[in-house]
């Protein structure tokens, strides 16, 4: 699991953002923060994986905030949820190492794509940190945060977009591991046309394999999103 803390100035945004976050497989809220204090002091207490920060706090701004974080060595990624939209303040938090910058309002959907794009990247960085890569990997690292651009190769011949954003979105409206068959039936697709995504999105790391051994004890076949297996 991903585990986020939630921090804005305003208790019943805060609220909302989190609940927005625990529908996402994969994420996990522990804790809200409504100040850089309260934040800085439940970061010291238990360290997260991503903080969803806003710009605007009562006691100092969030980038004074990511400043501090860095300077006590607290190592958490920060995605700005702010309504500060000015190119002086976007710039700034991308110089202090930002991963994402959502602009308020916005609905489910825009936090669900930013959190996506955020848990295909730890994906990506998965695995001894001192292996070496190659550029076309790096480029992927990078790609995976730009929603809507591919993280992955290009889709083999016979494969859509649209049919394979139904088959994700089944698992993720899943949250556990789903087999074929149980795929076609939330899809209305085939349970061949199911099985076909589902191992090509195996193949291409997006999902994780697993079996499921029954009375006959032949396996079966079960998949779940590579994120929400973590």
């Amino acid at each position: 699991m991903i585990d986020v803390l939630v921090v804005d100035d305003d208790f019943r945004v805060a609220d909302v953002h989190a609940a927005y976050v625990a529908k996402v497989p994969g994420f996990r809220v522990t804790g809200t923060a409504h100040s850089a204090a309260q934040a800085l002091a439940t970061l010291e207490r238990a360290p997260v994986d991503l903080v969803l920060l806003d710009h605007h706090l009562p006691d100092e701004t969030g980038l004074a905030l990511v400043r501090r974080l860095r300077d006590a060595g607290i190592r958490c990624d920060v995605m700005m949820v702010t309504a500060a939209r000015d190119v002086s303040t976007v710039h700034a938090a991308m110089q202090h190492g930002a991963l994402q910058y959502l602009v308020k309002p916005f609905s489910f959907a825009g936090l669900r794509d930013k959190l996506t794009a955020y848990a295909d990247l730890r994906h990506a960085l998965a695995g001894p940190a001192a292996r070496e890569t190659s550029q076309d990997e790096v480029d992927r690292m990078f790609a995976a945060l730009r929603t809507g651009t591919p993280t992955t190769a290009p889709l083999p011949k016979g494969h859509s977009a649209p049919t394979t954003d139904l088959v994700l979105d089944a698992l993720r409206r899943a949250g556990t591991p789903l087999s074929a068959q149980e795929v076609a039936d939330a899809t209305g697709l085939s349970r061949s046309t199911a099985q076909r995504y589902l191992k090509q999105l195996a193949r291409d790391h997006r999902l994780r394999l697993s079996l499921r051994y029954g009375d006959t004890g032949r396996p079966e076949h079960r998949y779940l999103l590579a994120a929400a297996g973590r």
